[in-house]
């Protein structure tokens, strides 16, 4: 080969595991002679692309690294003082490189597997003491997707809540205080929309609730940055029955009285300027707090303290049962992800300044902005505000005059109609503040006066009333970590607790669990992408403008549609999105009754629960004995409600991992009852280069960037879920208050206009450097890799559900239900006791309870993948000495699985197997042993009794002692 052709396809060869040798042994072992070969028993001819995808590339790492810097310097990074719910803030070193930069902490998948995940449930339990200490609320989940949308699960909440079968609203209203962030305000209105919500919009000071309202919305400090007094409206909506949600800063809340203390039922916000970079909108995480009356209604997770099989305290995710993969269509959130990463940089900040150094932040940012404040009214210039925390407004004739000026000075204000907000920040300094004041005093041909910043000053901005002097932050973590030393070494010993993919392969069926390339995650941190506030003027990030556009294009051409959006911030927000779109093309056609959703029974949680909170009317059609959609029942139910019929939701390959033959006979049957078809992207990693949602004849899909387009899971987040959709629906993508929308653009589902804008750069990396062979290779040997694991351990599992070649698509399913009757093993037992063997378990009980689903993604290498089959066999062998009576069937390897090393090094041992079997079950394991932190956790035990803060100090000494 060509030695710079082979250069510029280097990337390829880095992320694709197997090599020539290791892939010719791997198509051996399935009897074939070539991918190709693979592919068309695999993929139906009738689907398969004819032509090579539409993409740039590929480039080398280091050329696509030279061409982004140059794309980046097209953003302007100006001093932003827009606010609105955006901050600059200084990320501590310490924390981007050993948490935000560091594969230890983001390659991690949602925390299922408790056991080897103890570090960052920790975190997130700190997390959500943090939220629990400002808002003065018991309750805290690990975190949201962005501000706006944990406002609307708040309105959802509370509706919910009322909402009761023997106790149902008529025409329910929710009242939003005029005041608050606009994106807020136009979430509030998409997700009131479909449950037929009135939103009653007005200053809280005027507003009149009566029993029709069952809650409202405001913002503290409002979006103009006054301190109001809430605690008479709130106890006013009490007396109606109405709930209050406030969206707080949660920096302020070191200084101001907390929701909780003003009567508050829920408290929401962003923890953005908590330590986490702007990103021109995100990834950012949300916090959500409630009242214990609500803990088993909060959407998102939430973490909570157990025991494990020692009896020693440990963490888990607590109540499960209320979320949508449980409750599917019953559920009142889809909420599938969190912002787990960024949650963890929030709390880790927390413990890193601890109350005393986030107080001397939050004091000093106020001290500035009453600096400012008094200065300007020296100048002629009044603040509107006569309380605030860190922002003024000014009304002001001259806003083209000073925003001129701004601009010229590199700076960035907020411009209303008629008025300009400047919200200062961490990063503000003494002499920003005197060039802001030399701007206003410029207009006026005067020169700026001397200013003085008095440290003891008292911030009279503030009201004593609303002074907060309830303690905040006082357990020991908060208060043990703030010198670098200490701090790092905090961190290792939290990541150490993790299994990750610098461990082992993580082979969770339906997530897709890659290679999150470096090259690909580098310019995540570059200020020219970080800095960017998210309603910046356009002249000023051009060279996202060109990124978004790019990622847009090659986006819908992988997909085969017309345009896309990249607003949703998830994959369960995208299905909500296109869900919206579709009832919004339907209501268009002057056809709103078409609501019925069909869905088959085999569909991930998020789909009825999706399907709900955009308005449909779920009907759940049948699979055959093969897991096929079952197209007779289908055909009957699409007849059946042929006038109501809004649509399908379909995952291709299905979730059992086939490439359903009747696929476009499938999707035939729903546009001939008047219906659309939506594709669910959780699998289309096994679909790019060789067919696509537009070839299959759907109409919108959403797709996973943090599976197919190697966003790292972030141990729960972040992701992004984008929707691609065809021609017809291209109008009614998604809008924002902050852009130019087209007149039928649904409203926003996001806080900002991009999502989470910043790790789009790690998808375009991806599919820059692989072009679109690699991009369609990478497909090819996802496909390759599940089949050479699938024919190494059918000789002694079964497999469930194949193709109609007796080939799998990118996954597969292992049914282990036989094995309870054999031996008295559960799939939770094979999954525990994969620990011990250095792997984190598959995907568990779903779509098939007692199975588990195994994805290797195309990034392993055959020894990795033969390691993990080893470890199943060994597994294997070790259920058959139980079926055979040489194993005990309730004290075994299994049963008491995973090992720790506290287990293994006890004085005593009692176990009928030796301790080198129960820990060192396979050879690899002794070169390179991962030791779980905690024995098997005990689930009951932690939903029976509920905790999800830090425990008090007493609680570790009685544990001690």
């Amino acid at each position: 080969m060509n030695l710079f052709v082979l250069q510029q396809s280097e990337f390829q060869q880095r992320h694709i595991g197997p090599n020539e040798e290791e892939t010719a042994e791997m198509l051996q072992t399935i009897a074939l002679d070539s991918i190709d070969q693979l592919i068309d028993l695999t993929v139906p001819k009738n689907i398969r692309l004819d032509e090579s995808l539409d993409v740039a590339g590929p480039v080398s790492e280091s050329e696509y690294l030279n061409e982004l810097k140059k794309i980046a310097s097209q953003n302007k990074i100006f001093k932003s003082f827009i606010g609105q719910g955006y901050y600059p803030t200084i990320v501590p070193n310490v924390i981007l490189r050993n948490v935000f930069e560091n594969p230890g902490w983001y390659t991690q998948y949602t925390p299922y597997q408790a056991e080897i995940a103890q570090g960052r449930l920790e975190s997130l339990l700190n997390f959500q003491t943090m939220v629990s200490d400002l808002t003065a609320l018991p309750i805290a989940n690990a975190s949201l997707l962005d501000e706006g949308t944990a406002a609307a699960e708040a309105m959802i909440m509370l509706f919910n809540h009322k909402n009761k079968d023997h106790n149902k609203l008529t025409a329910p209203k929710f009242f939003v205080d005029e005041n608050s962030f606009a994106q807020t305000k136009d979430i509030l209105i998409t997700r009131a929309t479909p449950f037929e919500i009135e939103l009653v919009f007005g200053n809280y000071k005027q507003a009149i609730l009566d029993e029709s309202f069952f809650g409202a919305f405001v913002q503290y400090p409002n979006s103009n940055g006054f301190i109001a007094d809430y605690r008479q409206f709130i106890a006013d909506a009490h007396l109606v029955n109405a709930l209050v949600v406030m969206g707080a800063d949660i920096l302020a809340l070191t200084l101001l009285t907390a929701p909780g203390e003003m009567g508050a039922d829920v408290a929401i916000g962003s923890t953005q300027r908590l330590g986490v970079p702007m990103g021109f909108g995100g990834p950012h995480a949300a916090y959500f707090a409630t009242k214990d009356e609500f803990k088993r209604n909060i959407p998102g997770r939430i973490i909570g303290v157990s025991v494990d099989a020692q009896g020693n305290r440990c963490l888990r995710m607590a109540l499960q049962t209320r979320e949508q993969h449980i409750r599917r269509e019953k559920a009142t959130s889809n909420i599938c992800t969190a912002q787990a990463l960024l949650a963890n940089m929030s709390a880790l900040y927390a413990v890193y300044h601890g109350p005393v150094g986030l107080k001397q932040i939050a004091k000093r940012t106020s001290l500035l902005a009453k600096s400012l404040s008094d200065k300007l009214e020296q100048a002629g210039f009044k603040n509107e505000n006569q309380f605030f925390f860190d922002t003024i407004q000014l009304k002001i004739e001259k806003i083209q005059a000073v925003k001129e000026l701004a601009e010229k000075n590199e700076m960035n204000f907020y411009y209303g109609n008629g008025f300009i907000n400047i919200s200062l920040d961490e990063t503000t300094t003494q002499r920003d503040v005197l060039e802001i004041l030399y701007i206003f005093t410029s207009l006026k041909n005067e020169d700026a006066a001397v200013m003085e910043f008095d440290e003891e000053a008292l911030l009279e901005n503030i009201p004593s009333s609303l002074t907060r002097t309830s303690p905040y932050l006082s357990h020991p973590v908060f208060n043990s970590h703030h010198s670098e030393s200490e701090m790092m070494r905090y961190l290792k010993q939290l990541e150490n607790k993790d299994l990750s993919l610098n461990s082992s392969m993580i082979s969770l069926g339906s997530c897709t669990m890659k290679l999150n390339a470096v090259t690909e995650l580098i310019p995540v941190s570059w200020p020219e992408f970080s800095a960017i506030h998210p309603f910046a003027p356009k002249n000023q990030w051009k060279g996202y403008k060109q990124i978004i556009t790019e990622l847009e294009q090659w986006l819908s051409n992988i997909t085969g549609f017309a345009a896309t959006s990249l607003q949703p911030n998830s994959g369960a927000q995208g299905e909500y999105a296109g869900l919206l779109v579709i009832k919004a093309y339907h209501a268009d056609k002057k056809e709103p009754q078409r609501n019925v959703m069909l869905i088959p029974i085999s569909a991930h949680g998020t789909n009825p629960a999706s399907a709900v909170m955009a308005g449909f009317q779920v009907v759940v059609t049948k699979c055959d004995d093969a897991g096929n959609i079952d197209i007779a029942d289908l055909k009957s139910n699409a007849e059946k409600h042929k006038d109501k019929l809004a649509g399908l939701m379909v995952t291709y390959p299905s979730t059992h991992g086939v490439f359903e033959e009747g696929i476009k006979e499938i999707c035939q049957i729903i546009h001939q009852n008047g219906g659309l078809v939506y594709m669910d992207g959780a699998n289309m990693n096994a679909q790019v280069g060789l067919t696509s949602p537009g070839k299959i004849d759907a109409d919108v899909c959403h797709l996973n960037l943090h599976k197919t387009f190697a966003i790292p899971h972030g141990g729960g987040g972040p992701g992004m879920g984008p929707i691609c959709v065809n021609e017809k629906l291209a109008p009614y993508l998604p809008g924002h208050t902050s852009q130019n929308n087209p007149a039928k653009a649904i409203k926003a589902v996001s806080a900002a206009p991009f999502g989470s804008a910043s790790i789009l750069l790690i998808s375009y990396a991806y599919i820059k450097m692989l072009g679109a062979k690699g991009l369609k290779k990478s497909t090819e040997f996802a496909i390759l890799n599940a089949n050479y694991m699938k024919a190494r351990l059918q000789q002694e599992y079964k497999i469930l559900y194949s193709g109609a070649n007796n080939t799998c698509a990118h996954e597969f399913i292992v049914d282990l239900r036989p094995f309870k009757q054999s031996a008295g093993i559960e799939a939770e037992d094979v999954a525990k006791r994969l620990m011990d063997y250095n792997f984190h378990a598959p995907t568990l009980s779903f779509p098939v309870a007692g199975t588990i689903m195994i994805e290797p993604t195309e990034s392993e290498d055959k020894a990795e993948l033969d390691r993990f089959c080893d470890a199943l066999l060994c597994i294997r062998a070790e259920i058959k000495e139980i079926e055979e009576g040489k194993a005990d069937k309730l004290n075994n390897v299994l049963k008491n699985a995973p090992h720790t090393a506290f287990v293994i090094c006890a004085d005593e041992w009692n176990n009928p197997y030796s301790r080198s079997k129960a820990a060192f079950p396979l050879p690899y394991v002794k070169a390179n042993k991962f030791w779980p932190a905690v024995s098997r956790v005990n689930n009951t035990q932690g939903d029976r009794n509920l905790v999800c803060t830090c425990e008090p100090l007493s609680a570790y000494m009685e544990e001690g002692s």
